[in-house]
């Protein structure tokens, strides 16, 4: 019996997991919220764009995770001992870079920093940096074309060269003070291994690809004279950040004594790669070529892979086209939307100022509601656009809401938004030629939430998989785990074998009902002209849109 532990850095906690390696039970489980700020994210009343998290409460939640899943993983098998793990896996939020000094300590924990926004990690979901990211848009398409085209031929405000340009700009005396950048998802790792110098940090070419404009055709990451375009201190930090990123078919390093000692774990275990948690998601929901993965949370990413043996065109909007991401030997094409679960968190809590109860019986409400009946039409950028547009700066839409209008209503409204959203995407990749042969939906919300999965079902047209896992993203993590430590010590030589034997999908499925595929099918033609006229696609009368709706709303009221 060989067993990996999978380690899952979220927006608001980090997750561990003990898996089985021989059919990927999972045995064990522990989660630890991130103590600092609001439900773990450090914020700024006066600006709103701007969100950071504290690297203290990511290694204090690294070995508070991981000593008790283990010790829940005692109680539930008898066969388990913490002496037969025999790797790790790792993949957080992104881009979430993290300013270090020259040992690889996070700046934040350091006194001289304490309470420095800019000297904390900053989280994905932060963007500061709008303008340096349309700076990095314009001078990338007139100067080098090439490292836009391969993600969406938008830089985005989410990404690590724009969050690193806006410390810059904003903090120079930090920015200097900081001997480099680590992506989370790499900093982790090598903590575990216990590498000291973050220029021998391996970064995974998840990250570097999909948000560094990393890519071998041009050596790596974007030349000098480029970086110096932006700022010529950018430039000179690139001899301080990596010359080469790795796919996951190598290690990240070996568990170093330090972290052994702490974790009760045997030292020198394998660690794999970092990649993001969407990426590894991919994975643990068992993605090959043909399988678009949809990892639905507080947001949403769509994640599918074409073998590297193959041609694939530069999409437009999409988040990368990235060798070696995702799965070793293959393209990893990303995409997703900036707000999923947070729009409906945004209604419930802020708004309504309810909680899981008034969660539980707005879905039961709008369970019961005809696609069209409310006549509402929404739109599904409350925290920006991230696919297909490529902009931060979109927001929200409701449309056709009256004086009997339900917060049911508004709900089902807000669903149904994000699964248009949804449709945009797959649209957009099925164009370009992209595999799409199933969707398999992971996440809580897939799990937990039938009417959601039903309305993506009708409104996308296509059947809806769930994930075996609710843990899918560390499932991933700890398959690839089983990967690095190889079959001699009880894992895997390839990610294909693996997959066939830790993942799996559950029994139901949700398939699209003709009768309100139909209906759903004239709402997204005005949901598109919302889409195209909102986000700056074309010019468009938008008046006939609010009657359309209406028209829609009486038709299916009458039957």
């Amino acid at each position: 019996m060989a067993y990996t532990i999978g380690i899952d850095y979220g927006t608001n906690s980090v997750r561990s997991i003990i898996v089985r390696c021989s059919d990927g039970t999972e045995i064990g489980t522990s989660v630890f919220n991130y103590p600092s700020g609001d439900m773990g994210i450090l914020l700024d009343p006066s600006d709103h764009n701007l969100a950071r998290q504290h690297p203290g409460d990511y290694v204090a939640g690294l070995e508070k995770s991981i000593t008790a899943a283990i010790a829940e993983a005692k109680e539930a098998d008898s066969e388990f001992s913490s002496e037969k793990v025999i790797g790790l896996g790792v993949d957080s939020t992104g881009s979430s870079p993290i300013p270090v000094d020259e040992n690889n300590q996070a700046l934040a924990i350091q006194e001289r920093w304490k309470g420095n926004l800019n000297a904390e990690c900053w989280l994905w979901k932060d963007h500061t940096s709008v303008n340096e990211a349309a700076s990095i848009t314009d001078l990338a398409r007139e100067h080098r074309p090439e490292y836009v085209a391969k993600c969406g031929n938008t830089y985005s405000s989410e990404w690590w060269w724009s969050k690193l340009w806006h410390c810059l700009n904003v903090d120079p005396e930090f920015f200097d003070a900081a001997f480099s950048w680590v992506e989370l998802c790499d900093w982790i790792p090598s903590l575990l291994a216990g590498v000291t110098d973050p220029k021998a940090v391996k970064r995974g070419v998840c990250a570097a690809g999909h948000k560094a404009f990393y890519a071998e055709d041009w050596g790596g990451l974007p030349d000098k004279d480029f970086l110096a375009m932006l700022d010529p201190k950018l430039s000179k930090l690139k001899d301080r950040l990596y010359d080469k990123a790795h796919d996951a078919s190598e290690t990240a390093g070996h568990l170093c004594h330090e972290w052994a000692e702490k974790l009760g774990l045997p030292q020198g275990i394998a660690i794999a790669i970092g990649e993001f948690d969407v990426h590894y998601g991919a994975i643990g929901a068992g993605v090959d070529e043909g399988t678009l993965v949809k990892v639905i949370g507080t947001s949403t990413c769509d994640c599918g892979v074409v073998r590297a043996d193959k041609e694939v065109a530069d999409i437009p909007g999409i988040c990368g086209i990235v060798k070696g991401a995702i799965l070793p030997g293959y393209f990893g094409i990303e995409a997703g939307q900036s707000a999923v679960g947070d729009i409906f968190a945004w209604y419930v809590e802020r708004v309504l100022k309810g909680g899981p109860e008034t969660h539980a019986r707005l879905t039961d409400e709008a369970s019961q509601l005809k696609p069209g009946e409310s006549g509402l039409l929404a739109l599904d950028w409350n925290n920006g656009n991230r696919t297909i547009l490529v902009d931060p700066l979109l927001s929200g839409l409701l449309l056709g809401q009256t004086l009997h209008t339900s917060q049911a209503e508004i709900y089902r409204a807000l669903i149904e938004a994000t699964a248009f959203g949804a449709r945009a995407i797959l649209e957009r990749l099925d164009e370009y030629g992209v595999p799409l042969n199933r969707v398999v939906c992971a996440g809580g919300i897939a799990e937990k939430n039938p009417t959601l999965m039903q309305i993506y079902a009708d409104i996308t047209g296509r059947e809806m998989l769930i994930s075996g896992s609710s843990q899918t993203s560390a499932l991933g993590s700890a398959v690839s785990a089983a990967v690095v430590a190889g079959s001699k010590s009880g894992g895997y030589e390839d990610f294909a074998t693996a997959q066939a034997a830790m993942t799996q999908l559950k029994d139901e499925s949700y398939k699209p009902n003709p009768e309100s595929q139909a209906v759903y099918n004239e709402l997204y033609a005005e949901y598109r002209k919302l889409h195209d006229a909102f986000g700056g696609v074309q010019s468009l009368d938008l008046g006939p849109v609010m009657k359309r709706v209406l028209e829609i709303k009486e038709k299916v009221r009458k039957g």
